[in-house]
């Protein structure tokens, strides 16, 4: 029998530090049984945060997540020195910041599903990424909808 169908999961991430994060398996994992049986669908991820982001890239090299880690920090600069660049500071200087390259990368990403698993590109990954010094748990809201076999 086949059918369209459409789920919602409330998906917690583990406490990551700053940086950028491969999460590909915590989501799968998370999701075996939802994915199992899509013949095609689609996964929309959503991060319900405004101080980490979510974004597809590169799965292999770590020093790619490190050297966009960097990168960002490079293109939105910290006030450590508080000279006053951001109004918002109020929960430290690596808030406003946040909040800037959230919005930069993203709070959501949409992958498509076939034959119960994710088409991510050969090197692709679901990357999580977080802004802030201190360790949050943090929310996704996962949908997945598609035709089951």
């Amino acid at each position: 029998m086949t059918g369209a169908t459409y789920t919602q999961h409330a998906l917690t991430l583990p406490s990551y530090p700053r940086g950028s994060h491969l999460i590909t398996s915590d989501i799968t994992s998370q999701l075996s049984e939802s994915l199992k049986g899509v013949k095609a669908g689609l996964l929309h991820l959503f991060l319900q945060h405004t101080s980490c982001a979510i974004s597809l890239n590169e799965n292999w090299d770590s020093d790619v997540r490190k050297d966009m880690s960097d990168s960002l920090d490079r293109i939105v600069v910290e006030d450590k020195a508080n000279k006053g660049i951001y109004r918002h500071d109020a929960e430290g200087s690596d808030d406003m910041p946040a909040h800037i390259k959230s919005s930069l990368i993203g709070a959501s990403v949409s992958i498509p599903i076939t034959n119960g698993k994710l088409a991510l590109g050969t090197w692709q990954g679901i990357w999580f990424l977080e802004f802030r010094d201190g360790k949050h748990r943090r929310k996704v809201l996962a949908s997945v909808q598609g035709e089951r076999e």
